[in-house]
């Protein structure tokens, strides 16, 4: 008889709610995104966010926000619980098996689209304040944007926006920043 207590269910159902918990709050952050580019709901900022003098030839912030909504939707994916499932092994001698290893590879890869989600809400949510001024801030929010501009600027017209992205993703995962201090 085996005495081991081999079986990983805990730490599969512990990865599975981490990457649930992930992909809502990167759901979160993609309807603020949304909302933000939307001239329905932005109250009075431009759509898209780019100079209505420019509308039309440049797509402003509308693809970024497209990025979010494709990443937020392959986590609905990846979010549904590994742990649930299980195949028997071993010519069934492992009856059940708890799929953590699955589970815990889906959570990190849903952790990496919620960090390009957030990094795609920061850059949106600074271009709304370019449009709307930084006097209304607090002071940490205005330390955070003005970090934020140190790095990457005002989209003016289309460009790639990845590079942006991908520094602000940097940006956000490290220490001693306005940012860190702010969502710590």
């Amino acid at each position: 008889l085996s005495g081991g207590n081999f079986h990983g269910e805990p730490i599969a159902i512990a990865m599975d709610t981490l990457g649930i918990a992930m992909a809502e709050l990167a759901n979160i952050s993609e309807r603020r995104t949304a909302k933000l580019i939307d001239p329905a709901t932005n109250e009075g900022l431009p759509a898209f966010l780019i100079d209505p003098a420019m509308a039309g030839l440049h797509s402003g912030l509308m693809i970024s926000q497209y990025t979010a909504a494709a990443l937020v939707s392959e986590n609905k994916i990846l979010a549904h619980p590994a742990s649930v499932d299980s195949i028997p092994t071993s010519a069934n001698q492992e009856d059940h098996v708890s799929m953590g290893t699955i589970a815990a590879r889906k959570a990190v890869e849903i952790i990496k689209n919620v960090e390009n989600v957030f990094a795609i809400e920061f850059l949106t949510a600074c271009q709304a304040i370019d449009f709307r001024g930084s006097a209304k801030l607090g002071n940490k929010t205005k330390k955070v944007y003005s970090f934020i501009r140190k790095h990457v600027t005002y989209v003016s017209k289309d460009r790639e926006l990845s590079l942006d992205i991908f520094k602000l993703k940097t940006l956000l995962g490290m220490k001693n920043t306005p940012i860190d201090s702010l969502i710590s």
